[in-house]
């Protein structure tokens, strides 16, 4: 699409919900300022619960590391670009192509390569093509009501396949934590807590579970899709504890709600245990993507809804 036409799209997009280009700016920023973009409501006056604002994770209750904490070397590019062979931070190839989108993303990646941008003891450039997610938002998003799924997120610009849209970030919470949490939760309560698996060396697998309940950022508005239009990727950046990177699947036009899979796949698929609609013998959560390959019910983490003795929680 040209940019032209991207932006016609945009003007009928902000037509449609009474605005005029521009406008976002002018309303509610759920962000507080703490974006590199104002992040508007719609419809105007109307707003979320109330919630802290953190464009990144803080630590949470039984988190074994802080996000916050700078372990990671830096490379020595001072003369030269960053590129694979000579820096230290891309141990396999280029994470990103000439436009900053994501390289090897959608249906044609079979899994996720491990990404490492350049971080904050890195003496490259504040542009260097290997720091994109750190950037923080790039693209005009606003949060809105839906008609059965309540809060949702949507994109206000064109958004090309491969770009980085926004993290998922909250608080970072050890597994008796994250277990007590969703044990307290009803079926009528949102569920906001991921729980992200990577299979390292040895057969050993890392976890990470993220709650932005009460500490988040703006990808705690993104709804599930069986069909979704964006992909999780963990990136790291200053440490281990990944930031939860969602990049554009496919190209995604204004308006479009954005959405991902809560259950880390790509596609969601369907399973006995799916159709059953049970969750531990309790009904579980309908979905309401509208997308053809509907699983009928949210994902959930069986992990999690083990007994809490398992957690070491009395």
């Amino acid at each position: 699409m040209s940019a032209e036409a991207a932006e016609k799209v945009a003007s009928e997009v902000m037509a449609t919900f009474g605005e005029e280009p521009g406008a976002a700016t002018e309303q509610l920023d759920v962000t507080c300022g703490l974006e590199n973009l104002p992040v508007s409501v719609w419809p105007p006056g109307a707003g979320p619960a109330p919630f802290q604002y953190s464009p990144d994770h803080v630590t949470g209750p039984g988190a074994d590391t802080d996000p916050s904490q700078i372990t990671f070397p830096g490379c020595v590019c001072v003369r030269t670009p960053c590129l694979p062979g000579t820096c230290s931070c891309l141990l396999h190839d280029k994470n990103y192509d000439d436009t900053l989108c994501l390289r090897d993303i959608g249906l044609e990646a079979k899994y996720a390569q491990p990404v490492f941008e350049c971080n904050a003891l890195c003496p490259c450039s504040p542009r260097c093509p290997n720091r994109v997610v750190q950037r923080g938002l790039q693209a005009h998003l606003q949060v809105f009501r839906t008609d059965r799924k309540g809060w949702g997120l949507r994109t206000l610009d064109l958004i090309p396949k491969g770009r980085f849209v926004c993290e998922y970030a909250g608080e970072v919470l050890g597994l008796s934590e994250a277990q007590r949490r969703i044990h307290s939760q009803t079926i009528h309560d949102p569920n906001y807590i991921i729980a992200v698996r990577e299979h390292v060396c040895n057969g050993q697998v890392m976890e990470t579970f993220v709650d932005p309940t009460y500490i988040g950022n703006v990808g705690r508005f993104l709804n599930h899709s069986c069909e979704p239009n964006l992909l999780m990727v963990p990136v790291r950046v200053d440490s281990m504890v990944p930031k939860l990177a969602l990049f554009a699947a496919r190209d995604i036009l204004p308006g479009e709600e954005l959405s991902y899979d809560y259950s880390g796949r790509f596609l969601n698929l369907t399973d006995a245990e799916d159709q059953e609609g049970l969750e531990h013998g309790k009904p579980r959560k309908p979905c309401y993507c509208g997308a053809k390959s509907c699983a009928a019910f949210l994902p959930y983490n069986s992990s999690l809804y083990g007994p809490l003795e398992e957690a070491g929680v009395s």
